[in-house]
């Protein structure tokens, strides 16, 4: 029995600052200390604070240090594990209180949070299958296989009123009640959506870096539900740690009788395997995917037929993303009433939101389903940085749209999101501050879609680019009050005529932005002016021979020589030479230069 526990994070973002070295650091200092029989070291996923990593959590005291660093070790070990004294100059800002330290779910950021499809991220060793089982892991799977019929499992997940996480969110029960016929006679398959591939996004990929098990637990549920044998998780190629933890959970369950065959003596048979995606953002499309997962180009397919009646391999199939999945469990254990009690009356449970952009505490947030924009971004993320106004925020990704600061008290669910021409998508939420020019923000969306599009149908293929040619007119100064209008009309024919979500919602980010923003547009066509200085042909760079000082720094860090005068008096640049890097300013210690 260990006295101690000590939890370093061990996903992606804090992996990429350095934490396996931490914890190896940990264990060679624990063990040179004498204490390896009394202090654990586990590697655990993402705590969801990804601002402060490398995170490591003291437990059971719950002490938080943020930002550890290697030569940080031997003092933790030395002071807190030896003597029990706790180093404080580490201990993360917001758990630090006049009458002594604060817990991880006492802080602001952590208290507002209700974590169910996070609920192990950060707590247990992903790549421990005794430690998934020690949360309650599996149990659902066993209650299902001997408490329950295939029917009243679907219909467990219908009360919940548990809807789909990855995108428009299509209630979960009723997909599976639509595949669930025929059970025994056709083949059938279960697939998983880790194809995450919106901009800012990192919600799915933490949840398999964390907590891998929930996944397969719950695919296998599904599959008893609608008689699959078969299970398939598609995930990028791009998610090495998601892969390489998925890759141990299925050994270990196969390994425990878990999945595979004859599952706890029912004589339910269910297997999973992956298949990795090349990182097409079209293959977050349900059929696209099944399509890739065949071995074909990952191309949508016209529906109907619906996958649950014709999916992979022309078979019944259904479809959830990682976050979809990670809440079956929970459900099954403690009931569809508890499920439905949190959330709104049509967006029951809770959702996960990959927080970035111009906030202060970027990470992974899971709130309640109602929880308003403000509180998420004012008090869970931090507010935004230097003292900034909030513009906006974006969600679901590149088919999502814009919220203003007119919308910030609006509750977050899947409708209230529709009414304002956003929607939730997968659950990227980017923050955005007064110096965002938001006509270059739907221009960088439609970028992205233009390089994704599968090409297969002409209104996505050819509509986008005409689109972003019509942007790029725009933030270039060449633009005009008819191309708009133009813009304006070309979206919605985008919208009623592409074949698959991607090219029906490409067009979001811009109808949300002209039905907010317009005044910016506007601004664009008719002054030739970028209001936050973010479109470079729109702007210039001046310096104010008041403030100048003379000092030459500007002159010598100018990159193609743009800036001229002599020591001691005030310069001058040269537009037609200035490329509008934004040096001189960075370098300018009095302030004397700005755009225009």
């Amino acid at each position: 029995m260990y006295r101690a526990h000590v939890l370093v994070c061990g996903g992606t973002g804090c992996t990429s600052s350095g934490s396996a070295q931490i914890i190896e650091m940990f264990k060679r200092e624990i063990k040179n200390n004498g204490l390896e029989e009394e202090i654990s070291v586990v590697q655990t996923g993402c705590h969801g604070l990804c601002a402060e990593g490398p995170v490591v959590i003291i437990q059971p005291e719950g002490i938080f240090y943020a930002r550890v660093q290697l030569d940080d070790v031997e003092e933790i070990v030395a002071e807190h594990l030896l003597k029990g004294r706790v180093v404080e100059r580490l201990v993360y800002h917001d758990a630090k209180k006049y009458d002594g330290f604060a817990s991880l779910n006492e802080t602001v950021f952590y208290k507002k949070q209700h974590r169910i499809a996070l609920r192990n991220c950060g707590v247990i060793n992903p790549e421990s299958i005794d430690e998934y089982i020690g949360t309650g892991g599996y149990e659902a799977l066993g209650r299902v296989l001997t408490e329950m019929t295939p029917d009243e499992v679907i219909q467990t997940i219908l009360d919940s009123g548990l809807r789909g996480r990855g995108g428009a969110g299509f209630p979960t029960g009723l997909k599976w009640k639509f595949a669930s016929g025929n059970r025994g006679n056709v083949q059938k398959y279960v697939c998983c959506n880790a194809d995450e591939g919106d901009p800012g996004a990192f919600m799915d990929r933490s949840v398999l870096e964390g907590d891998p098990h929930v996944v397969l637990e719950a695919m296998a549920i599904a599959g008893y539900a609608i008689g699959a044998s078969q299970g398939y998780i598609y995930v990028r190629a791009e998610y090495p740690i998601a892969v390489e933890r998925l890759n141990i959970a299925i050994g270990q369950a196969k390994e425990y009788g878990l999945i595979g065959k004859n599952i706890f003596d029912t004589g339910f048979d269910f297997d999973i395997e992956l298949r990795l995606g090349a990182g097409a953002f079209v293959c977050g499309e349900e059929t696209a995917l099944m399509t890739s997962i065949e071995g074909n180009r990952g191309e949508p397919r016209p529906r109907p037929p619906f996958p649950a009646v014709k999916g992979l391999f022309e078979s019944p199939t259904i479809l959830n993303n990682v976050e979809t999945w990670a809440n079956i469990p929970q459900i099954i254990i403690n009931g569809p009433e508890w499920f439905s009690s949190m959330g709104t009356e049509k967006s029951k449970g809770t959702k996960v939101f990959a927080l970035g952009g111009k906030i202060n505490n970027t990470g992974l947030v899971e709130i309640p389903m109602g929880t308003t924009l403000r509180t998420v971004i004012e008090e869970i993320g931090g507010g935004i940085p230097n003292g900034k106004k909030f513009k906006a925020a974006q969600t679901g990704g590149p088919s999502g749209g814009c919220i203003p600061a007119e919308h910030f008290d609006i509750p977050i669910d899947y409708d209230n999101l529709i009414s304002i021409g956003s929607m939730m998508g997968s659950g990227g939420l980017i923050v955005m501050d007064e110096d965002t020019c938001m006509v270059d923000i739907a221009k960088f969306f439609l970028q992205f879609t233009v390089d994704e599009s599968c090409g297969k149908c002409t209104p996505c293929r050819v509509g986008t680019k005409r689109l972003l040619e019509i942007l790029e007119k725009i933030t270039s100064g060449r633009g005009t009050v008819e191309d708009i209008d133009k813009m304006e009309e070309l979206c919605y024919y985008i919208k009623e005529n592409a074949q698959c979500g991607l090219g029906q919602t490409a067009p979001n980010p811009v109808l949300s932005t002209l039905r907010y923003f317009r005044d910016e547009y506007m601004e664009h066509v008719v002054n030739r002016h970028c209001p936050a200085g973010v479109c470079k042909k729109l702007i210039t760079y001046k310096i104010d021979p008041i403030k100048c000082k003379g000092c030459t720094l500007c002159a010598r860090n100018c990159p193609v020589d743009a800036i001229e005068g002599s020591v001691k008096t005030a310069h001058s640049i040269d537009p037609s030479k200035c490329v509008k890097c934004g040096t001189c300013i960075d370098k300018c210690r009095f302030g004397a230069i700005y755009k225009e």
